[in-house]
């Protein structure tokens, strides 16, 4: 696949064809509407009374709530069809509408001088956030209201649709994304029943015209499955929280699937803290070959039985009777292991390895994937998208981009790194497969051909993208495992085990798992005799389950199908800011207020805050998006449960937190200190209350005496957005501030308070706080392509510039304007 610096996709269709598809009216339909529309602009003080009066006998009053072509939106109308249909220019421009600014510059390069794209940014209609805003009583009936922050673009979108020739609606291709879509056809009074739809996986010169070309109606049945999750969250959301507040404690919130999410950390904490370690124990064995070749192996079967060692008496005893006695070899297994690549990267697989891989969070990891889905500027390519759509449950991957995989691997690393057919992987049952897997949507744009023009972050993601997807489609690796069992007195069996790659496959461009070293093993056959070095025997103690990180988190809340793709990061984020869990050395940690609000919601709501409900209603909501169920009925049965646990919860008396002593004292009227729990957590309060209002946050010291005071210690803080640093105690008196732990230690050089850092791998590095200090490590700057040669020559290179060209533009840049230069003769 190729991608050409620009392209402009010819003139609208033919009027009539227009007409046909349903997008634009004929020229002379729409010629008669515009004059017909002329003559009525004024009409008379008589006529309008007349006309109003009609109006008055025959319809209800009406309020305003909206702006349109019409200039009115009723609350009484669900949808346009009661409206009369747009009226469209038929000299103006197609009107491209999509959700990002950043999309709306990359495909307004693509489509010609008959195109008009503009970005509503997100959702222009919602709930109203002061009521619940859903009619239960008459089938969940929605109140959508015009956000009242978007008066502006909604004005903008307005006027230029009543200048257009038609309207093509290009939000994401997601449930979420046909919702804005038909919520925009509703304000700008585009008839939803006619082909105004259009969507793309990739933002590439061929997806667009393809998208194009062939516009659809509204999907509403997926807009159907977007109102009922979130009128489903509404319910809870606005029915439960202020449960919560009255019955537990102020400001507390509650969601249908966060709840679920925490609940799971909740009960790992407590299968950690009632888990009792049991002692067991491991012997191996040190053996020499009569070549002198040194190896180890386990003892795994004592007369047949598995070993089971659960003290050291029997360890001993076994190490004494074996210690001394010959070894011979009884059994040499060699074979053949084939490891197949994993597949191209999903959501919530990009999100895990984010976080595993590159240390980012998922909230951060898909923020940084939708800046290279809506593209960046790519020197002569100018503005590209550099990765499909990245919200997605599908591993499937189109066949033009197979095909341009196999040349590329082919060409790079040799047919042997091909596979005999090319590679497929199938999706989970509950995979909607809407769109394709995550992949670069050219294999031009190379990781290294675009590192000039990303960030660090964004580089990084990329080239993992890259990689991963290329993996996807290489052979697989080929290993060889060796396997020598041997035996003590005919009683004890010991087993070695070893492997080699043969061929490395996939694994030259991508590795999915740790590597592990594993030891060459000597060349025995069945028979030989070896000599008994050494018997060790080890103890060890059975660990409790791990806590969740967000990799593993995400991993299980997509194996329990709980949640969407487009869900996790949110999910993660919302349950940290409302302090119910914390994200203590990259693992989630619940606090004592996620334990008083998940026992609650499992006492009195468990019935839906839990697992297989949860994930039963993901999978009708799944059913109303393939037209199979209605959202009504979704919604119905849903309620029928939530309203009997509601009313019977509604009954019971307030969950009483108990106090608990702190040590310290109260500073003004010297009463014991005790902790309390508020909607931000834990906090240290006065048992004197309220007598003495006296509060104040729980701080963790690190012993160091504030550099700047000398007085106060420093302690570790948050910032409002969760992230620790350190700060004097005597805040605001003293301001003293670090983001990295101090130590007691000071720098030789300039005398300032000494920091340390701890790395993801375990590593402590020291340095000077001082930022100007000589000794502090400098910070890595990497030069942005307009100005770095090698940048230039980087481009060149891909785009097939001849040496002479490279020398003669690296020549020109000397200053702003032979930038430019350059840069033309690089195009």
């Amino acid at each position: 696949m190729s991608i050409k610096r620009t392209i402009v996709i010819g003139e609208p269709k033919d009027k009539k064809e227009q007409d046909s598809s349903g997008t634009v009216e004929t020229t002379k339909k729409a010629s008669t509407a515009k004059k017909e529309s002329t003559k009525s602009t004024k009409p008379s003080k008589k006529a309008s009374t007349t006309k109003e009066a009609k109006t008055k006998k025959t319809k209800e009053p009406t309020t305003t709530v909206g702006i349109v072509h019409d200039k009115k939106v009723l609350k009484s109308t669900p949808t346009i069809i009661n409206r009369e249909p747009r009226v469209y220019q038929p000299d103006g421009k197609v009107l491209v509408i999509v959700e990002s600014p950043a999309k709306s510059k990359t495909i307004e390069k693509f489509l010609g001088p008959n195109y008009v794209v503009k970005a509503s940014m997100g959702h222009l209609r919602d709930l109203p956030k002061t009521q619940i805003g859903i009619d239960i009583e008459n089938g969940f009936t929605p109140k959508y209201r015009n956000l009242e922050g978007r008066k502006k673009t909604i004005d903008d979108l307005v006027a230029t649709a009543d200048k257009s020739s038609a309207i093509l609606l290009a939000t994401d291709p997601d449930r979420e994304g046909e919702a804005i879509s038909w919520h925009l056809a509703y304000i700008l009074n585009v008839d939803d029943k006619t082909n105004c739809r259009i969507t793309f996986n990739e933002i590439t010169k061929t997806a667009v015209a393809e998208a194009i070309e062939h516009p659809r109606t509204i999907d509403m049945n997926m807009v159907d499955a977007q109102q009922a999750r979130r009128m489903l969250d509404r319910i809870v959301g606005y029915k439960l929280s202020p449960l919560l507040w009255k019955k537990v404690c102020k400001g507390l919130s509650a969601g249908r699937v966060q709840s679920v999410a925490v609940r799971l950390i909740c009960e790992r904490e407590r299968e950690i803290q009632s888990f009792i370690p049991e002692e067991y124990w491991s012997i191996d064995g040190t053996f020499k070959t009569t070549e002198g070749e040194e190896f180890t192996a386990v003892l795994t079967h004592i007369k047949g039985e598995k070993l089971d060692v659960t003290n050291e008496a029997d360890a001993n005893a076994i190490k004494a009777d074996v210690e001394q006695a010959p070894v011979s070899v009884v059994a040499v297994e060699k074979r053949k292991r084939s490891r197949k690549a994993q597949p191209p990267f999903t959501t919530s697989t990009l999100q895990q390895d984010g976080v595993r891989k590159l240390n980012f969070g998922a909230k951060r990891t898909m923020m940084i994937a939708q800046h290279l889905y809506e593209g960046k500027e790519i020197g002569s390519y100018g503005h590209v998208g550099l990765i499909t759509y990245m919200r997605t449950d599908s591993t499937r991957i189109a066949k033009e981009m197979v095909s341009a995989a196999r040349d590329y691997i082919i060409r790079t690393y040799g047919e042997s790194y091909y596979p005999a057919k090319p590679n497929f992987y199938g999706s989970k049952d509950s995979a909607q497969d809407a769109h394709e897997a995550i992949r670069p949507t050219s294999l031009e744009l190379t990781p290294k051909m675009v590192e000039p023009f990303l960030t660090k972050e964004e580089l990084k993601l990329y080239t993992l993208i890259w990689n991963r997807f290329m993996a996807s489609q290489m052979a697989p690796q080929q290993s060889e495992l060796l396997t020598i069992e041997m035996v003590a007195k005919e009683d004890y069996t010991f087993k070695a085990s070893g492997s080699k790659v043969i061929f490395p496959g996939f694994i030259a461009v991508y590795e999915d798992a740790k590597k592990e070293e594993t030891p060459q093993l000597p060349l025995l056959k069945k028979g030989d005799a070896v000599e008994n070095m050494d018997i060790t025997p080890e103890q060890h103690f059975t660990q409790p389950p791990a806590r969740y990180s967000e990799a593993s988190l995400i991993k299980t809340l997509e194996e329990l199908g709980i949640g969407r793709p487009s869900t996790y990061a949110p999910i993660l984020d919302t349950i940290v800011s409302r302090n119910y869990v914390e994200n203590t050395n990259k693992q989630f940690v619940p606090t004592e207020l996620g334990f008083v609000v998940v026992d609650f919601l499992k006492e009195y709501f468990g019935k839906i805050i839990n697992t297989g409900f949860t994930a039963d209603l993901e999978e009708e909501l799944d059913e109303v998006a393939n037209g199979k169920e209605t959202y009504q009925h979704v919604l119905g049965e849903f309620y029928k449960i939530f309203a009997e646990e509601l009313e019977a919860a509604s009954n019971v008396e307030r969950v009483q937190i108990a106090a608990t002593e702190s040590g310290e004292t109260c500073e003004l009227c010297g009463s014991p200190m005790v902790y309390k729990f508020g909607k931000f957590g834990r906090f240290l309060a006065c048992s004197n209350f309220p007598d003495c209002k006296n509060t104040k946050p729980i701080t963790v010291g690190t012993g160091v005496t504030c550099p700047k005071c000398k007085e106060g210690e420093i302690v570790q803080r948050k910032s409002k957005r969760g992230r620790v640093f350190y700060g004097c105690e005597r805040y605001p008196k003293c301001d003293f501030t670090a983001w990295d732990k101090p130590i007691n230690e000071f720098c030789d050089t300039c005398g300032s308070i000494m920091v340390q850092k701890e790395y993801k791998n375990g590593t402590v590095k020291k340095y000077c706080s001082n930022e100007e200090c000589s000794t502090r490590p400098p910070k890595r700057t990497r030069k942005k392509a307009t100005e770095s040669t090698e940048a230039v020559e980087i481009v060149a290179a891909e785009t097939d510039i001849t040496k002479k060209t490279v020398k003669k533009t690296a020549a020109k840049k000397t200053n702003t304007k032979k930038t430019k230069k350059s840069e033309d003769i690089a195009d």
